[in-house]
């Protein structure tokens, strides 16, 4: 009874109460908000405080109404979820690129509701979506949303030695989907990103063009109305001259600046919470940097203590429940 009463709650209650989400967000979890802040002003360097103080609050309403229809889907049922996508274009490049048996490399940025494109796919096309993901730190929360990505039959590889089995995913003639906005790969290669040096996992360029993969952007776009249009783009045109590491940086550089011109289009739909410039600007996060040197120092010195789950697991117990669901908020996004 409860799961058909949240499943059936109309899409126009969602996006009016994730808005209003997003707002209290906003005022209350004040690191984001800097980050946010931080983030747009290295971006847009001639926006005025007002501007940007404006698109802030639009992204954090945005992340409200994700973080609602997130919670939802996993009540949906297939045709539920079918329909929270009003529009798809451009679907027949995925279609035709199956065609040549040799897989499809889709990727992605944070845009929008990027989970429900992902398990979309999956329904829409009757056949199993690959994606590649990371771990969280929350074992519940990981769990969680485990079986919310693969309810409906996608697969999930997780990012710590994942090469073999994206390249067996590809070879198999079967979709690969990845988002592109987040690289801790030590193997990441330096691009350009919003005119500034960042860093890009070139994982998506080498599959390309080891397996013979066409490679297509695909984004989930959010319209005016709070409703959700997938999008996706024909094939980029991969180089291959013979020099494999220029290859490499060329061809990521093509795909970063085919989801940079996604996220200039809707700027309020990414989300800013991200340290794109961690690796080649750490001065821009001082307190990422800072905690960054204390790991190191403690690592050093031999503590045992890690700064991954335990602390984590720990600091949930420790504070209040409203800290809780800020700390949730964060492995989410």
């Amino acid at each position: 009874m409860l799961r058909t009463f949240i499943a059936n709650i109309p899409g126009r209650h969602i996006v009016k109460t994730g808005r209003l989400l997003g707002i209290l967000m906003y005022f209350l979890v004040v690191h984001h908000r800097r980050l946010i802040r931080r983030n747009l002003q290295f971006c847009y360097r001639d926006w005025s405080r007002y501007r940007i103080d404006k698109l802030s609050r639009e992204i954090f309403k945005n992340a409200g109404i994700t973080f609602l229809e997130i919670w939802q889907m996993a009540f949906f049922s297939r045709e539920q979820l079918l329909g929270m996508v009003k529009k798809v274009q451009g679907m027949e490049h995925i279609v035709n690129a199956l065609k040549q048996n040799r897989g499809a490399v889709v990727f992605t940025a944070h845009l929008a509701n990027w989970e429900l494109a992902f398990v979309f796919g999956g329904c829409y096309f009757g056949r199993p979506v690959t994606g590649v993901a990371r771990h969280i730190r929350l074992p519940w929360l990981d769990r969680w949303f485990y079986r919310l990505r693969t309810r409906f039959g996608n697969k999930i590889i997780f990012k710590k030695d994942a090469l073999p089995e994206m390249r067996q995913t590809l070879r198999k003639g079967e979709i690969l989907a990845l988002t592109l906005d987040q690289s801790r790969h030590k193997q990441a290669i330096e691009i350009m990103f919003f005119g500034h040096r960042a860093t890009a996992t070139p994982a998506a360029a080498l599959l390309s063009m080891r397996c013979k993969s066409p490679v297509i952007p695909s984004f989930c776009i959010r319209e005016p109305d709070g409703s959700l249009t997938l999008q996706v783009a024909p094939p980029l045109k991969m180089e291959k001259t013979g020099d494999l590491r220029a290859d490499l940086r060329i061809n990521t550089q093509k795909m970063v600046d085919a989801m940079e011109a996604m996220i200039r289009r809707y700027p309020a739909q990414w989300i800013w919470f991200q340290r794109p410039w961690k690796k080649t600007y750490p001065q821009l996060y001082p307190e990422w940097a800072a905690r960054r040197r204390k790991h190191k120092k403690r690592k050093k010195g031999g503590d045992p203590a890690e700064p991954g789950g335990n602390r984590g697991r720990a600091g949930v117990t420790a504070v209040g429940k409203w800290q809780s669901f800020i700390f949730f908020i964060e492995q989410v996004f």
